[in-house]
């Protein structure tokens, strides 16, 4: 087959690999239908994280079961399958308490930018639709297995409840996604914080009812006048810097709470401030598989389309271009067809 390589900083190679093979019982492989690029995948990219020795990338997917391990009983081949970017067996405590994305015997993806794909723990990790989806909604579906899930959990962590105000921090495509989950959890108010004319029309169409420009300092000063001097009763920080995390943290209100479900990268938090500022804070990798059969089913009725933050889509063999646009802020998010 042929897929995604990463060997240096901003060096993307599309190559021809090993076909994925079942290795454990548990596993099943999938003929890829649509895959991405994650902004996530751009810390790598961009030299922000070691990269090591050349590896396929990729954690975002939706496809074909082709073939499935002799313990894989809850899908079978030529289902069409979503999954999340975190495995799990979804039986052990944590899945159990609804925290997958820290099974116990978790596995995170990270080959699915390629033609096909090995899921490990498929039993627990994959979830089969009624009936192969129209193409039309195949971006949709692809975004519940990552960002999608991510922004509902960035809302789900913050406690976003029906008629308060909530605040997103980053504009990228989870940013985006907590947009829409904000507004379906009933939240009145939504403040996006963003810089890109596109971006704020999109999040406008999801349901941002104000756009702030400013950042740092100044974004929070205009969150206070905004909110009566008080801040918000949610924050959403999905971008993962040193910055947007004070501004999250900043712009809460006293008994507030800030969803952090941007990858952290030289963050960290004084103890003294978060003591005494009464806000909470909860965050981590998204327990995607948690919420899959419900944001399956809103993107089959068209409630939602999370599909709308794929403004570039390109042939998996160009996927290099996917990620150059990515990194120079030509594209929200690239869509794969193999």
């Amino acid at each position: 087959m042929r897929g995604t390589v990463i060997h240096a900083p901003r060096d993307i190679r599309f190559e021809t690999l090993d076909d994925p093979k079942i290795l454990h019982p548990t596993d099943a492989i999938i003929r890829t239908a649509v895959t991405c690029v994650c902004g996530s995948d751009l810390w790598p990219y961009r030299g922000a994280e070691p990269i090591g020795d050349p590896h396929p990338m990729g954690h975002e997917y939706v496809g074909f079961v082709e073939e499935v391990g002799s313990e894989v009983t809850s899908v079978q081949p030529g289902q069409f399958v979503v999954g999340s970017f975190a495995t799990s067996d979804n039986t052990c405590a944590n899945c159990e308490n609804g925290f997958q994305s820290n099974c116990l015997h978790r596995e995170f993806m990270s080959t699915c930018q390629a033609d096909y794909v090995r899921v490990p723990h498929a039993q627990g990790t994959l979830v089969a639709t009624d009936e192969i989806p129209g193409e039309e909604l195949w971006p949709g579906l692809l975004a519940v297995s990552d960002v999608m899930g991510t922004g509902w959990w960035a809302a789900d962590a913050a406690e976003v409840k029906p008629g308060s105000t909530v605040v997103v921090v980053g504009d990228g495509a989870v940013g985006l996604c907590a947009v829409i989950a904000a507004k379906e959890m009933g939240a009145e108010r939504i403040i996006a914080m963003s810089r890109h004319e596109p971006r704020q029309k999109l999040a406008r169409e999801f349901g941002a009812t104000d756009i702030v420009t400013e950042r740092g300092d100044e974004g929070v000063a205009r969150i206070r006048e905004l909110t009566g001097g008080i801040g918000a009763a949610s924050v959403l920080e999905c971008v993962g810097t040193a910055q947007a995390m004070r501004q999250a943290l900043h712009s809460a209100r006293p008994g507030g709470n800030v969803g952090f479900v941007g990858v952290p990268h030289d963050v960290s938090v004084d103890g003294q401030e978060l003591f005494f500022s009464h806000v909470g804070l909860r965050g981590g990798p998204a327990p995607v598989r948690r919420y899959l059969p419900d944001l399956i089913g809103l993107v089959l009725s068209g409630r939602i389309d999370p599909g709308k933050v794929f403004d570039l889509t390109l042939p998996l063999d160009q996927v290099a271009e996917g990620y150059r646009a990515m990194d120079e802020r030509r594209a929200v998010k690239t869509l794969l067809k193999p």
